[in-house]
């Protein structure tokens, strides 16, 4: 499937977590760019329960997203294959169903799946291995936002970015935004608690996806209030002049339409602010998570990992959001803490992905390399944590989505960052001098043998002709289609939770006594689940 043919890695490490079948919390997050997360949360940064939880988690701190765009991000994050593989090209890409996600695997080895939140399905399949799904989604399962390469350059104005989320970056008391994470952390912890009644005695694994910090830059009084006299840096890179931008760079300013929204210090500062207080409005979530585990129990028996799909880059060079390889939108943090301190404070700082998330979810849970039908592209960490890693791996991702005109490849081996699309000069970048990545070293004669180093690993793994002539297939069989389905009656993929009233509370069917016995979960001994 797809058009990357370079080598992939069928096994595990063989390395079973010393807990048997742990309970997994995940909570995935929108957006959070690893930039405020290298070694911790950022000090200006009001996040009590996420300093708490990186503390006593092995973190990595140069872990990268296999593509800076919600919906191929969250395919190759739950597969453990890049976009190239998944086909899951941009955000109405539809995930194929014959795909196998951990929730398969976890779910097929005898684990509880549960989804809360966010996932960008596009299709029918709207779960995806999970036994469970207690939200709905926030956008839209169809293929109404597809690209078109054809037109590159057109704006939709409708569904497609603009700076008006920077222009009108502030306070408000609710936004749509909002309303669905109260939502997903409430259904969660409600399911925790039911899960503590311990009617089903299955291991579960809960993955929590939130909305936040996902622009719009608009938070609730109570948390912007908490950076009152604090000062949020500025972006280290202004904005750039038009002469000084690469290719790419100037297709993202004309995409989120750069040129009709005038962009001042105040209006930076006041996003940069709002995407602050929206992390501690998510610390807030993930606190009451937190604590619903502990009162329940399930802290003692429950592996927590904390990732992100993509960054956003903050207004760094003038640019917002993400669908670029700089590090604002490219670098997210993962992190995963055991419950009885294993690895608690290791740190590791050569190149993963979140990719390797799934690997990683199999190695702790004992799952059988031969049951692996389809190799990762991304590694468990577990050999990392018991410091068997090397540091020569080479992490890859892909963007093949709006604002670009052709297939890019980002990879990172080291200190050095590579970036390569057909239409545009090659980048390189030494992260270790050069942070910024204000310098593009890909024409300097020093470099020339990483430069080959890196153009050696891309021709071996990918052919860039065979992946853009799929992807611009992909989607005008997507525009097609669309476009007929709104022709007449039309009947919405989007996922609709059930409930069944019958069976919730006190019903004549039931005994009273029963219905309050299995419903209670006992505060006196909260470690005894």
């Amino acid at each position: 499937m797809g058009s990357y043919n370079g080598p992939r890695t069928p096994e595990l490490s063989a390395m079973t977590y010393t807990i048997d079948r742990p309970n997994f919390l995940i909570l995935m997050v929108d957006q959070l760019t690893g930039t405020l997360w290298t070694d911790g949360p950022a000090a200006f940064l009001d996040v009590p329960h996420l300093r708490a939880l990186h503390e006593r988690s092995v973190n990595c701190s140069s872990c990268y997203t296999p593509s800076p765009l919600c919906t191929p991000a969250r395919g190759s994050f739950m597969t453990g294959l890049l976009p190239s593989g998944t086909t899951v090209y941009d955000n109405a890409a539809e995930f194929p169903s014959n795909l196998p996600t951990y929730a398969h695997y976890l779910r097929r080895a005898g684990w509880n799946t549960v989804l809360s939140g966010k996932m960008h399905f596009v299709g029918a399949d709207q779960l995806h291995g999970f036994e469970e799904r207690l939200t709905t989604d926030i956008y839209p399962a169809d293929f109404g936002w597809t690209p078109d390469w054809r037109q590159p350059f057109e704006r939709v104005d409708w569904w497609y970015h603009n700076l008006s989320s920077v222009t009108e970056a502030g306070v408000a008391h609710t936004s749509n935004q909002l309303e669905y994470d109260d939502e997903v952390a409430y259904h969660a912890r409600a399911r925790l608690l039911q899960l503590a009644r311990r009617q089903d005695d299955r291991p579960f694994c809960m993955t929590v996806s939130f909305t936040h910090p996902h622009d719009p830059y608009t938070a609730r009084p109570e948390q912007w209030s908490r950076y009152d006299g604090v000062e949020i840096p500025a972006p280290a890179t202004a904005e750039l002049p038009a002469a000084e931008r690469d290719p790419h760079t100037r297709r993202l300013y004309d995409a989120v339409d750069s040129k009709r929204f005038d962009v001042t210090a105040d209006h930076v500062a006041a996003a940069r602010r709002a995407y602050c207080a929206n992390v501690s409005y998510l610390d807030d979530k993930v606190g009451e998570l937190l604590d619903t585990l502990k009162a329940t129990g399930f802290a003692a028996n429950t592996i927590v990992m904390f990732c992100a799909d993509h960054g956003d880059m903050l207004g760094e060079r003038g640019l917002w959001y993400k669908m670029n390889f700089f590090e604002g939108a490219a670098r997210v943090p993962l992190g995963i803490a055991f419950p009885d301190g294993y690895g608690a404070g290791c740190r590791i700082s050569s190149p993963t992905s979140a990719m390797d998330i799934v690997p990683t979810l199999l190695d702790i849970a004992g799952i059988d390399t031969a049951d692996v039908v389809l190799p990762f592209d991304g590694r468990s960490l577990m050999p990392a944590i018991a410091g068997s890693a090397t540091d020569d791996r080479t992490v890859a991702s892909e963007y093949m989505a709006e604002g670009s005109v052709g297939s890019m490849l980002m990879l990172r081996q080291a200190q050095y960052k590579y970036v390569f699309c057909a239409a545009d000069p090659e980048q390189l970048f030494d992260l270790d001098s050069d942070p910024e990545e204000r310098t593009n070293l890909a024409d300097k004669p020093e470099y020339q043998s990483v430069m080959e180093r890196f153009r050696a690993h891309r021709d071996s793994g990918w052919n860039f002709d065979a992946l853009d002539a799929d992807v611009s297939e992909n989607q005008q069989r997507r525009i097609l289609c669309y476009d007929a389905l709104r022709h007449g009656r039309y009947t919405p993929w989007d996922y609709q939770p059930s409930q069944n009233a019958a069976e919730r509370f006190m019903r004549n069917h039931m005994d009273l006594n029963v219905v309050e016995a299995n419903s209670r979960v006992s505060a006196d001994n909260p470690d005894k689940h």
